[in-house]
């Protein structure tokens, strides 16, 4: 029986069983396989890797486990430029486009309403989800590690924390978001993208408080969805300060 010694750095760590977390352990293998199958069969999946060094030299997810290969395999760095070394994953898009999984609902939302194009259905299956991601080049947004392992995903990322505002900070950590933020230009039903709209043209379907004390409105084209600045847009404008001061 053949083996190879690997290390997770960093974060990956969190991905591992307690025995292999922060130390360097042995993998068994009869016949040699890709690097990629070894790391997620650990519970990696290859979404959250940036780099790999096999025996020191970097390498693809295609490599071929060797006998007594020595691996070593690195998450995202954020201060260190490592192009020379092959960085695995795709440079960063010129805008940030999300798939949410059916489980990040509340996160979807969110995003949306911080004026990112996020794509999100309820009863979207994992094929829908990861075809989406390949076929419009959206990072996939999910807690579920099988998903991430699909080939065809090749931007992804799996969200740690479950409360939806914590979720909501670590995306905007983890692709330095903050700057990039429109706050209130799309529909947080249907992410479409919102219309000024006078207010003789919806005032049919006003409540008469809010014909009373508002004057300034916008429409989602696509869903029909109308937005004012009331008591809503004064929370979600708190929401959005205390979410940036925690960025």
């Amino acid at each position: 029986m053949k083996q190879a010694y690997v290390r997770f750095y960093a974060a990956l760590n969190d991905f591992l069983a307690p025995e292999r977390q922060a130390r360097t352990s042995a993998c068994s293998f009869y016949v040699s396989g890709s690097v990629k199958d070894l790391i997620e069969s650990l519970g990696v999946p290859h979404t959250e890797v940036e780099l790999i060094l096999v025996n020191g030299e970097p390498v693809n997810f295609a490599y071929r486990v060797q006998d007594s290969d020595r691996i070593s395999v690195y998450p995202p760095f954020r201060s260190l430029d490592i192009s020379p070394m092959s960085s695995l994953r795709p440079a960063p898009p010129g805008e940030f486009r999300f798939v949410a999984d059916a489980h990040l609902g509340r996160l979807a939302g969110y995003l949306r309403m911080l004026g990112f194009d996020t794509w999100y259905r309820r009863d979207a299956s994992d094929e829908d989800l990861a075809a989406i991601s390949a076929g419009e080049e959206r990072i996939l947004l999910t807690r579920d590690r099988g998903l991430l392992k699909r080939n065809i995903v090749t931007r992804g990322y799996f969200v740690q924390a479950t409360d939806p505002s914590r979720q909501l900070v670590e995306v905007l950590q983890e692709f330095d978001l903050v700057q990039r933020m429109q706050p209130f230009r799309r529909c947080i039903h249907c992410n479409g993208i919102l219309q000024p709209v006078p207010k003789e043209a919806v005032i049919d379907r006003l409540l008469p408080e809010t014909r009373q004390y508002y004057d300034e409105f916008f429409l989602c084209p696509r869903c029909g969805h109308i937005y004012w600045k009331g008591s809503h847009y004064r929370r979600m404008k708190q929401f959005i300060e205390s979410v940036i001061a925690s960025s």
